[in-house]
């Protein structure tokens, strides 16, 4: 199976990365762009077969070094 795991920062966490990329793409001249959120995206390749196995270990590699839980939430897709 493949996991998809998106890890963005929680609402009202202040993302400097996202406002560096906001500033850059206003400086380039891409006007419009309200606000930028910046984030991380992990592909998994795992040799489980069982999707509720699967679902479960990925929930806890975010849980224990995947994602910061206290300021991050994240998203898991699984594909066979």
């Amino acid at each position: 199976m493949k996991a998809k795991v998106h890890i963005t920062l929680k609402n009202g966490v202040l993302d400097p990365q996202g406002k560096a990329v906001q500033h850059a793409l206003g400086s380039l001249g891409f006007s419009g762009v309200n606000d930028v959120r910046q984030g991380k995206f992990i592909e998994l390749d795992l040799t489980e077969t069982d999707p509720a196995k699967a679902r479960e270990a990925v929930e806890q590699m975010c849980k224990n070094l995947l994602a910061n839980t206290v300021i991050e939430n994240y998203t898991i897709d699984l594909t066979d």
